[in-house]
């Protein structure tokens, strides 16, 4: 007998993200048709549609459908749009498959310090955001991201408004931290 995960993708998004208010369509059909479980080690790929966090690399995980779903629609991407996905292969696949044309990168990669984005997302929390990221955002381009710095983070939406970003908590989250993001050990007495 052969998993149906086409049936799953159907029932994540029915019973995961359209009831977490996650109401675009675009974000709705896109995530219907993205192949989850493709980006899973073999032995995972059943529990592609769960709703909890999957680690698809050592210390690299999937966001929960809901979460992904929510920060997608927060972030408005839009048919044509460029977009960099950070540490983000289910995120790219969705954003593709809206038709933005999709560039990915990883967390601690070096941004060209000319591209410019108007979608930019990661599936991972950060304690801090780097400047590179918000540098590469277009005039009036929007990042979702996850600032966590303890055990329950906040979905920011950044957006570039006449050269300056400006930002606004969207949701809870608690996503796993992407490698290298997590908050620095403070020393206290």
């Amino acid at each position: 007998m052969t998993f149906d995960f086409q049936a799953a993708r159907l029932t994540m998004v029915e019973s995961q993200v359209r009831t977490s208010d996650v109401t675009d369509l675009g974000v709705q059909d896109a995530m219907r048709l993205a192949p989850r479980e493709a980006l899973c080690p073999p032995d995972k790929a059943h529990i592609a549609y769960a709703d909890a966090e999957l680690e698809y690399a050592p210390g690299r995980y999937l966001m929960r459908p809901r979460e992904i779903g929510k920060l997608l629609q927060a972030i408005k991407p839009l048919a044509g749009q460029k977009a960099l996905a950070i540490g983000a292969p289910y995120a790219a696949q969705v954003l593709a498959l809206i038709g933005l044309e999709v560039e990915s990168a990883e967390p601690d990669a070096q941004l060209n310090s000319g591209a410019r984005f108007d979608v930019i997302v990661t599936e991972g929390a950060v304690a801090e955001i780097p400047s590179a990221w918000i540098a590469a955002l277009a005039e009036g381009g929007r990042m979702g991201v996850v600032v966590r710095r303890g055990p329950v983070g906040k979905a920011r939406l950044y957006a570039c408004r006449e050269g300056h970003a400006v930002s606004r908590e969207v949701f809870d989250a608690t996503p796993p931290f992407l490698p290298g993001f997590e908050p620095k050990p403070q020393f206290a007495f």
